[in-house]
């Protein structure tokens, strides 16, 4: 049996200071506790559990880059208790028995791994996967991420066939002709300057100003993936003024980092999408704030250094982000006022949970409630360093940045997933 806990003096998202207590993995009443183990909260904030929309832990088929265990050992350490896990894996989540197979490889990890399945077979964009019999083994959110799903009349069919079961699509907006296979630099003045192919801002926007119309006509919700451009910021606005159904979120790459990152050649700002410029950063810290966009979804893509260390145009897409996603996020937008902690709450915990349907997670701080949550010091700082993660992978574009170090500790179903030196 795991000990009751006392939190005491802790700050809530709503401002106030409470104790919390909890038993049986659940927020209780404090005096319903029998010999907690007490930790002095004074000064630290509690939010509920943060919520990853958007991850790829790369088991099965890429352990040498990431495993569901240091996959979750790293969003503990990030404040996370649950992470939407992406269908790019080898093989594909793309069949009832694929998804069985993960719930059962998931016992035991640091966060809860909510399986997204794959909208066509193989991410090949051909055929419909095993929408029916995914949604029975509980899946709710799909998506091909890593590629479109770019055929129009496929599209609407997966929408049709997901509106029955409450699914929703979560679509890498990208026009594969647009931006094909060789795009690996936002298209503009450092592309050229650079050599490197470039991705322009309308290849995204364009699958977004479609999807949110077949949306509209089929009455099933699209989520967009990492949002990268002021122009798709713009048509998320029209589409949501129009009451069309649909959600995005937004990565803190997107927030913090710019093309410039590329002027070396470093593969490790190699993503997709790729890095955009300091109009595009704005628009998205505007729609972040304001709610066009609903959500932080780190897109956590770990590589093996093999897979990384090449010529940018030859490297593979991605960047490491569950343990410097809540980092971000305060130092852009609690430390300058533009969200309070109830503000990141609702996009880092309490939006994605619903997205993904998952009713455990993205519960308020209440008695009664699951004890999932984070405990955050607003005012501590570290410089990181990519050799102290608990991923497998190197590749974060964080390393060597002072930034924000809120985490201190990490509770998931009344258990602590991660816990910094001193704290207990």
């Amino acid at each position: 049996m795991t000990r009751d806990l006392l939190l005491t003096q802790v700050g809530l998202p709503d401002g106030t200071t409470a104790d919390l207590a909890i038993s049986a993995g659940r927020l209780v009443e404090p005096g319903d506790v029998n010999d907690p183990q007490r930790v002095d909260a004074a000064g630290l904030t509690a939010l509920p559990g943060l919520v990853d929309p958007h991850t790829h832990l790369r088991e099965p088929g890429r352990e040498d880059a990431e495993t569901i265990d240091t996959g979750t050992r790293a969003a503990a350490r990030g404040g996370f208790t649950a992470v939407c896990a992406m269908a790019n894996t080898n093989p594909v989540t793309d069949t009832g028995e694929q998804v069985a197979w993960l719930h059962q490889a998931a016992r035991g990890a640091s966060a809860q791994v909510v399986p997204i399945g794959a909208v066509t077979k193989g991410l090949k964009g051909e055929e419909l996967a095993e929408l029916a019999l995914m949604a029975r083994a509980g899946v709710r959110m799909f998506s091909d991420d890593g590629k479109c799903v770019h055929d129009a009349r496929l599209m609407r069919r997966a929408l049709e066939y997901l509106g029955d079961v409450g699914g929703v699509i979560a679509q890498h907006a990208q026009d594969p002709r647009l931006a094909g296979p060789g795009a690996c630099c936002h298209e503009g003045e450092v592309s050229g300057r650079l050599g490197l192919a470039g991705w322009p801002a309308v290849a995204e926007s364009v699958i977004v100003a479609r999807d949110v119309q077949l949306a509209q006509l089929t009455g099933t919700p699209v989520h967009v993936c990492h949002v990268s451009t002021a122009e798709t910021v713009e048509v998320l606005r029209w589409a949501k003024a129009k009451g069309m159904p649909v959600t995005a979120e937004v990565t803190p790459h997107h927030l913090m980092l710019t093309v410039a990152e590329v002027e070396g050649y470093d593969p490790t700002y190699k993503v997709n999408p790729p890095l955009r410029t300091e109009p595009d950063l704005s628009a998205l810290a505007d729609a972040l704030v304001d709610g066009t966009i609903d959500m932080i979804g780190t897109d956590h893509a770990p590589h093996a250094d093999h897979d990384k260390a090449h010529a940018f145009s030859d490297a593979a897409f991605g960047m490491l982000g569950l343990e410097q996603a809540l980092a971000v996020v305060v130092e852009l937008f609690v430390n300058t006022g533009r969200l309070d902690w109830a503000g990141v709450a609702e996009r880092m915990s309490h939006a994605p949970a619903r997205l993904a349907r998952i009713t455990e997670q993205g519960r308020p701080l209440r008695i009664g409630e699951p004890a999932n949550l984070c405990l955050v010091d607003p005012t501590a700082r570290a410089t990181v360093d990519r050799a102290a993660s608990a991923s497998l992978s190197r590749n974060n574009p964080w390393h060597g940045r002072d930034l924000p170090d809120p985490v201190v500790g990490t509770l998931w179903r009344g258990e602590w997933t991660y816990a910094q030196e001193g704290l207990l």
